[in-house]
């Protein structure tokens, strides 16, 4: 621990050194050109004219960090200085005089949009859907017809390389262990609570999807398969906007939903504000199969259920940004959200016996609601210390979230068709969970050169879990008493992190970024009933390295490798007992430890569209979902263990073509080959399997105000650890009409059209032999309908970045 914070003494001394600062150039008109928002404009026109004849005198362009500097070595009396770029208002200086060697500083320049770019862009059929950088690929979201009529969760899973299961968790490239943000903040939930927050955020409110696949030392290193960056819409008027959204979703039950959005600017003051309304509903029909071998000879479980999910929640998220003057900006950010579900199933389990012809059932009847309320602070700082880039950042995050689930498991038992002889059974579970994260950081960013920048920052978090489980059963209709699987646990987690990384060129057709992220962490479990504490502590670097090699200006090569962590959900650290039912439960495991992957990454981008990936990652201690069996009381039981190693290879491929103006495709194919190896139990698993994805998004324009999209997507025959999963795909297709340019809309979306999307797959690993079928009742329409509004000037809202880790793992 002395280390680290030496460490950070030292690295906050070197970075704020005035040894490091630039003197500007001698005889030379400087400056830096930002949108309104603050953020670099890089490439943009400085022109020197004569004030008098208005003849240019000279000129150059911003640099990345759009910062210019243009030599005077002329006297013409009086000039001006014009600074323009496309979409945005060009700027006129006030005259001045112009005179040999003079040096001036026109500080922070910032251009206004202009009012009517964005429509121009809104109705652009070539504007491209995907754009490919060196450290991610952007899909542009605005204004496609699954936005309008979508929910985030389905617009995410449409990205490159991403999958969405029936139950929300999030993949990218066939790998668990994705970190989700929000404008550049952690979302801060778990794998449920995120599937609920994504289902209730139109995707109309979302911009763009960055999918980064091996983030930078910049982010944090948690996060093995990556991180999908959410980009919001940004306020548009100088005055006041907004929106507002109503529409229902049926899927043989109803789930209608509404939203409103409303942005205001004043002055100094940016405001935005969005409350949103959303329900869902899902039929799961499921089908287990497993086959115990006893002495005797086999008996085979045959389950059939039912299990109808659902929830409703409330979600509100404002901000406020205060201006203080051109170079420092504060604001806040609050999200507040209260959701309600419930989980009600019915199943019916023929059990039969080698012994002879009976047949045992079992009924199982479970009742369950759940509630989270969440509420998340943000407050941040952003300064920009001078013309030549240099830019200060903080951010202090509070979250806490208070929730649970109460459930009640009734079982009934029979013989053969005898139920009136049969008995009954119930357990009663309440389970009760509180959280409260602190987390702060700052970011440094300093250009050394016109091309070279060095960027540096520091992170603390303070986490702290509390979860009471109490279980009881009853026979028949007696009383409830307490269950031995009962539990209550304390979880607390502390994380310092530092970084620092390098952006230079090499030549002229090279450059290169490196970066080095370490990471200190203090994790202590305490299970109250058991009276036992684990703990664990580590310190990690994690090194990142970029290599961009511009072979021409349609050619492209970028190499790129890391290191990065993922550490166990909160929850699965609990050594907690939950059932399914009577014969199947679910385990906790407090001796889990984080996964490491090693990952690289070969690009070849032409004509800065079509894209190829060649991709290979080395996981130890990967997580996967373990499934176990006592024979002799035919018990089934869930856990999630460490795998010894887990390998990926891969290929991905991204082809877009624009058939016409009004007609343009997005297609992507991967292809994997993925390896499991570890001792589980008495067996080992040694397994691998070659499969493939592809995914093709057609966007169609037709006139007076119709946009028509389809999208289809195949998953080949995969591996999961023990489970092996057949192939399913599935076609959505959506139409939406637009009036009063483009005030009011009306979308009608349709998913799973043929409903193909049904998940089938087996367990045939030691001396279990099992098979599932499941389909989640994802073949569904949906009708949309709305307005936006706005009055005033066009502008920009600056967003933030909180910090950036612990939320995602509160399952």
């Amino acid at each position: 621990m002395k280390i680290f914070y030496q460490i950070s003494l030292i690295l906050f001394a070197y970075l704020f050194s005035p040894g490091l600062a630039l003197s500007q150039k001698l005889g030379a008109l400087s400056g830096q050109v930002v949108d309104i928002q603050g953020e670099e404009l890089p490439f943009a026109n400085i022109s020197l004219l004569d004030d008098g004849t208005g003849e240019l005198i000279s000129g150059v362009v911003s640099d990345d960090n759009g910062n210019f500097s243009l030599e005077v070595n002329s006297d013409t009396g009086m000039a001006v200085l014009n600074v323009s770029t496309i979409g945005f208002k060009t700027y006129h200086s006030e005259p001045f005089k112009l005179q040999k060697g003079m040096n001036k500083d026109f500080g922070v320049i910032q251009l206004e949009e202009e009012a009517t770019s964005l429509d121009e862009v809104e109705v652009r059929s070539s504007r491209p859907e995907v754009i490919i950088e060196a450290d991610r690929t952007v899909v542009n979201i605005e204004g496609t017809v699954m936005a309008e009529g979508s929910n985030a969760l389905e617009v995410l899973g449409r990205s490159p390389g991403v999958y969405v299961d029936g139950d929300g968790n999030i993949n990218l490239n066939g790998r668990s262990g994705v970190i989700v943000l929000l404008d550049d903040r952690q979302t801060y939930m778990s794998a449920t609570e995120l599937a609920d927050f994504l289902r209730a955020m139109p995707a109309d409110n979302i911009k763009s999807i960055e999918v980064i696949n091996n983030p930078p030392a910049k982010y944090d290193a948690e996060g093995s398969a990556g991180v999908l960056n959410i980009k919001l819409k940004k306020n548009d008027y100088n005055g006041t906007n907004g929106s507002i959204q109503a529409g229902n979703y049926y899927n043989g039950r109803n789930a209608p939903f509404a939203g409103a959005s409303l942005n205001i600017k004043r002055g100094k003051w940016t405001t935005n504000s969005s409350l949103n309304y959303s329900s869902w509903v899902r039929d799961i029909d499921l089908n287990i199969v497993r086959r115990f071998q006893l002495e005797e000879g086999e008996s085979v479980f045959d389950q059939d259920a039912l299990l109808g999910l659902g929830g409703k929640s409330i979600y509100f998220t404002g901000g406020a940004d205060y201006q203080i003057n051109d170079k420092h900006t504060v604001g806040v950010n609050l999200q507040a959200s209260d959701y309600n579900g419930y989980n009600n199933g019915n199943s019916l389990t023929d059990i039969t016996s080698p012994e002879n012809n009976d047949i045992n059932h079992l009924r199982a009847l479970n009742d369950a609601d759940n509630d989270n309320r969440r509420f998340f602070g943000n407050f941040h700082y952003i300064g920009n210390l001078d013309t030549l880039g240099t830019k200060l950042s903080a951010d202090i995050d509070y979250t806490t979230v208070d929730g649970g689930s109460i459930s009640l498991l009734t079982n009934d038992y029979w013989l053969n068709d005898d139920f009136d002889a049969g008995t009954m059974d119930r357990i009663l579970t309440d389970n009760k969970m509180n959280y409260n994260i602190f987390t702060a950081k700052t970011d440094f960013t300093k250009p050394l050169s016109e091309k070279t920048k060095l960027e540096a920052g520091l992170k603390g978090s303070w986490v702290e879990s509390d979860n009471v489980l109490v279980i009881s059963r009853s026979e028949e209709e007696g009383p409830f008493e307490p269950d031995p699987n009962s539990n209550h646990f304390i979880y607390n987690e502390n994380v310092l992190a530092a970084y620092t990384s390098v952006k230079a060129p090499l030549s002229e057709k090279l450059d290169f970024q490196a970066g080095l992220r370490l990471e200190y962490s203090d994790i202590t479990g305490n299970s109250i009933t058991l009276n036992e504490i684990n703990k664990q502590e580590y310190l990690n670097l994690f090194p990142t390295a970029y290599l961009q090699h511009k072979i021409s200006d349609k050619y492209q090569i970028t190499y790129n490798i890391n290191r990065r962590i993922t550490r166990p959900n909160y929850r699965l650290l609990n050594p907690f007992v939950f059932y399914v039912d009577p014969l199947t439960t679910e385990q906790g495991n407090p001796n889990l430890k984080p996964q490491y992957a090693n990952n690289f990454e070969m690009s070849h981008v032409i004509k800065g569209a079509y894209q190829f990936t060649l991709a290979y990652s080395k996981t130890t201690n990967a997580f996967g979902q373990v499934m176990s069996q006592d024979d002799e009381t035919r018990k089934t039981m869930l856990q999630v263990q460490n795998f010894d190693k887990s390998e990926d290879f891969g290929l991905r491929m991204m082809i877009p073509v624009e058939l016409a103006e009004w007609y343009s495709t997005s297609n992507m194919v991967q292809l994997s080959y993925k390896t499991y190896q570890s001792q589980l139990g008495d067996d080992f698993l040694d397994v691998s399997q070659f499969s493939y994805n592809a995914r093709t998004q057609h966007n169609i324009t037709l006139p007076k105000g119709f946009k028509v999209e389809l999208v289809g997507m195949y998953i080949s025959p995969f591996l999961e650890g023990q489970l092996e999963a057949k192939g399913f795909g599935w076609v959505d297709a959506g139409i939406t009409k637009t009036f009063k340019d483009d005030k009011f809309a009306v979308t009608v979306n349709g998913n799973d059209l043929f409903r193909t999307a049904g998940f089938r797959g087996k367990v045939n690993f030691g001396d279990i032999n099992t098979d599932v079928k499941q389909y989640n009742s994802q073949q569904s329409i949906r009708l949309t309908l709305r307005w936006k509004f706005s009055r005033g000037e066009n502008f920009k809202v600056s967003n933030r970045s909180g910090s950036t880790e612990e939320r995602n793992r509160l399952d």
